[in-house]
């Protein structure tokens, strides 16, 4: 993995011209896809759990005022509203920004925690990455495909409990930085969230049993001290596919990460490999 360059802090000028440039970009792009996005929500659900994941809403972190994470309940359950139930047909993308919409105040979003320029702030829609986080790892394990995703340049909180890999989540910022997923199979999905008192609850859905399973691997993980002097962070994750039972079929690169730190590392042994079982979340060595 090549060298991360030393991060640049934007001017708040930047920042706004920067936005409205890729905004627009981003609106032209919608448009010109106009047709192949899914629109359909079904209430009922599919019979089949493909896959299945849980996340808590609520952590106690360092520096981090507790309203900002209430604040992102609220909008997690605006969010949900308008993507739960969603059916994606083969042919079809699920664009993130498209179903949710602008977080505004005037739609009901609260101010809750973002990050800009590795630093945590107050935004408008705050905490919604949890959602994009959970959808993205939930389809890691499915034979749905990524076709955008983004993850922050910044590794801000250390491993405190971690049960799944580095950068294994998508960040979101409206409208150009997307999570977009692609139905390349020929049967339809079906994604179902809810907001439940402590937890964030999700699934992919199927009309037909799954055939088969998949895992996510982590590979070639590293803690680096860059030539100007801080550190970064970086991996590897590939998906693996496997029969019901258990046998191996077929392995791809999903995504390679690089972020760069914001608090003191700890450097582990390069090359280390482990293995992220999706249906439970924990985590075992791949000896």
């Amino acid at each position: 993995m090549k060298r991360s360059d030393k991060p640049v802090d934007r001017s708040p000028l930047r920042f706004k011209l920067g936005c409205a440039y890729y905004g627009m970009r981003r609106r032209i792009k919608w448009l010109t896809m106009e047709h192949k996005f899914a629109k359909k929500r079904v209430s009922e659900r599919f019979p089949e759990v493909y896959f299945s994941h849980h996340t808590p809403m609520r952590r106690k972190l360092k520096d981090l005022e507790m309203w900002m994470q209430e604040n992102k309940v609220t909008n997690l359950k605006l969010a949900v509203a308008r993507m739960d139930g969603i059916v994606l047909h083969p042919g079809e993308i699920m664009s993130y920004w498209r179903l949710i919409g602008k977080p505004t105040y005037r739609r009901g979003f609260l101010d809750g925690m973002i990050l800009r320029n590795g630093k945590i702030v107050p935004g408008v829609g705050g905490g919604l990455c949890q959602l994009a986080n959970m959808i993205f790892w939930m389809t890691a394990h499915t034979p749905l495909t990524v076709i955008e995703r983004h993850r922050h340049g910044y590794d801000v909180f250390p491993d405190a409990n971690r049960t799944q890999p580095f950068a294994s989540g998508a960040t979101c910022f409206y409208p150009h930085v997307d999570l977009m997923i692609r139905n390349d199979t020929n049967e339809d999905f079906q994604l179902c969230l809810k907001v439940g008192k402590e937890e964030l609850f999700g699934e992919w859905r199927v009309k037909n049993k799954p055939n088969c399973r998949y895992e996510v691997i982590e590979r070639n993980h590293e803690m680096r001290l860059e030539i100007w002097g801080g550190y970064t962070r970086h991996n590897e994750l590939y998906k693996q596919k496997f029969t019901l039972d258990g046998e191996f079929l077929d392995e791809e690169l999903l995504v390679q990460n690089s972020a760069i730190m914001m608090y003191s590392p700890y450097l582990s042994e390069p090359g280390e490999a482990k293995r992220y079982d999706g249906s439970q979340s924990n985590i075992w060595d791949d000896n």
